[in-house]
């Protein structure tokens, strides 16, 4: 998700294009064309300008709305329907069987789906297979402290900078906790999903959260080329 303001002007954008099988988009104002997984302008006016990335959920519906119980949701768009300018119900399975670039890093299998996280320009991509496996994966990237957090349902994600009055806290998985929990091993106050602590010394408190890309190794490497891959034991 990126601003869509730039110099204190609102873009527009609409798809033009697949490059590297990743869309690129442009905007009406100027006619830039515009790169979606790094949100750089490759061609036009503002060509080398970057959007800013925002923070935002990666929730299953069903998590969104227990969260949100009165949140609204956007209807398709019939004139957009009509003319078949959706993607396809089955979008996600042609693409895994779409072949990545020859070129493609194989420190991974190119279609490995990662959590790619960048701070003060050092990013790094953790398997998500990993991530789901323990819950939450801790670590330190451009000098933050981070958690990266997946849900139950197996599809929802989070990252926090995990700093509070600059202590990094030591954050792991309530076990058996339902609905789920994190606990600090430092104050043992217990934190949901969202990242607020609602008991112990720290209640009331929020994590920061940081923004995120999930999405296939090939791709990650491609726009994030000094990148390395999180090794740790998960």
């Amino acid at each position: 998700m990126w601003s869509s303001a730039i110099d204190g002007r609102v873009l527009t954008f609409r798809l033009v294009g697949i490059n590297n099988q990743n869309f690129v988009m442009q905007d009406d104002q100027t006619g830039s064309w515009w790169q979606q997984v790094s949100g750089e302008a490759i061609l036009g006016p503002l060509k080398g300008r970057r959007l800013t990335l925002l923070a935002f959920d990666h929730l299953t519906f069903a998590l969104w709305r227990e969260e949100s119980p009165r949140g609204r949701v956007l209807a398709p768009v019939d004139a957009v329907a009509a003319a078949n300018r959706y993607a396809r119900a089955d979008w996600e399975q042609r693409m895994t069987n779409t072949p990545a670039p020859l070129a493609a890093d194989r420190q991974l299998e190119p279609r490995t789906l990662v959590i790619g996280v960048e701070v003060r320009g050092v990013s790094r991509a953790y398997p998500l297979a990993g991530i789901s496996a323990v819950g939450v994966v801790l670590d330190e990237i451009g000098g933050t402290a981070i958690a990266i957090v997946r849900a139950p349902d197996g599809r929802s994600t989070r990252v926090f900078d995990r700093t509070v009055d600059g202590r990094p806290l030591e954050l792991i998985v309530k076990a058996d906790a339902s609905p789920f929990r994190l606990a600090d091993a430092g104050t043992g106050s217990e934190w949901t999903f969202a990242g607020v602590a609602i008991s112990g010394p720290l209640a009331g408190r929020q994590l920061a959260r940081l923004p995120f890309l999930e999405e296939y190794w090939f791709d990650w490497k491609t726009y994030h080329p000094s990148t390395d891959v999180a090794r740790r034991s998960f």
